[in-house]
């Protein structure tokens, strides 16, 4: 697979696992290792710009989380999966495009202004947070990736690394591909609330809960708003319900409920009662080999070790790259034979 495109992805070192990481980006990661060759990362150093007060459960979250892309199907021998911090040359890249990189492109990002209006708990008036998108774009550009998966609302967040790579090469010379966007599928994924499923809201049903934890989160979750008796007719296009359904049940499962919902056949308590069966029946495989993983922790950090030190292969190829079109390669000019 040496000439397939490289794509890279990653994701922050915050906390469990859920099903909207699942549907929205471990399992578009596990089809691309087939036909790509991929280098997926825990954004550990990206955790700190939020984190930075109390950093103590990082190193956690990131070992769990290793578990659960593991569980859910990621290859370590198909894909390189590694630690951002494991690999310093991020931060080397991320210093040179820090200088190269206008105030004011940062300052219209956003999803910066918005996230400093709603994340009011935490002092977020720091450099490391409003430069996020530049260790962002460190991250992409130092595997010289050809792609990046997003969904379609995310890919206005890719053209501010787009941007500051063009800037790079315009200064110095083409030495990094403009990153393209990889549309891949990524369904919604409500949370208990009905709202987006985000481990910021509370609402989510996590990859490592058990059965007693799933059936209690069911009876939480927000059904049909207009069926007000159990003898109304439902309406499965507007239930949280279903919209699980659609994930998680097979196929006979969720017409069989969309027509005893309709017909008022299956109340909604029942219907919750059935859907953490299905859910639960689906995430067992991943609970228990998260556990079997978890189980033995010194050899999952021999796994991340070992990607880390294949990611360091590249990063060090591509800084050596960087270092040649800045003029500040003096390993090169020490050693060439005076004139």
């Amino acid at each position: 697979m040496s000439d397939a495109k490289i794509v890279l992805s990653g994701m922050r070192s915050t906390g469990k696992l859920h099903l909207g990481h699942y549907f929205g980006t471990l399992r578009n990661w596990v089809a691309l290792q087939a036909t790509h060759r991929c280098y997926y990362f825990a954004a550990d150093w990206h955790a700190l710009t939020s984190d930075y007060a109390d950093p103590s459960q990082i190193t956690r979250h990131t070992v769990e989380a290793f578990a659960d892309w593991i569980a859910s199907g990621i290859d370590p021998e198909r894909a390189v999966v590694f630690v951002q911090s494991m690999v310093p040359e991020h931060a080397e890249l991320h210093l040179v495009l820090s200088m190269i990189t206008p105030l004011g492109w940062l300052e219209r990002v956003p999803t910066y202004k918005e996230q400093i209006r709603q994340i009011d708990n935490k002092d977020l008036g720091t450099y490391g947070f409003l430069g996020y998108p530049v260790l962002q774009t460190s991250d992409i550009i130092l595997y010289r990736a050809n792609a990046v998966p997003v969904g379609e609302d995310q890919a206005s967040h890719l053209e501010l690394s787009r941007e500051i790579t063009r800037r790079f090469n315009s200064l110095y010379g083409e030495v990094f591909p403009e990153p393209q966007a990889l549309f891949t599928p990524t369904p919604r994924v409500p949370g208990l609330d009905g709202r987006k499923m985000s481990k910021s809201y509370g609402n989510a049903i996590h990859l490592s809960d058990g059965p007693d934890e799933i059936r209690r989160k069911c009876m939480e979750m927000f059904t049909d708003p207009t069926r007000v008796r159990r003898k109304d007719p439902g309406h499965p296009e507007s239930c949280n319900l279903f919209e699980f359904h659609r994930l998680v049940s097979p196929a006979e499962v969720r017409d069989r409920v969309e027509r005893e919902c309709r017909a008022a056949e299956i109340g909604c308590v029942d219907d919750k009662r059935l859907l953490a069966e299905q859910l639960i029946a689906f995430l067992e495989p991943v609970r228990r080999r998260r556990e079997e993983l978890l189980r033995e922790p010194g050899e999952l950090l021999d796994l991340l070790r070992a990607g880390s030190s294949k990611a360091r292969e590249r990063a060090r190829e591509t800084l050596e790259l960087v270092r040649a079109a800045l003029g500040m390669d003096y390993d090169r000019l020490l050693s060439a034979k005076p004139t």
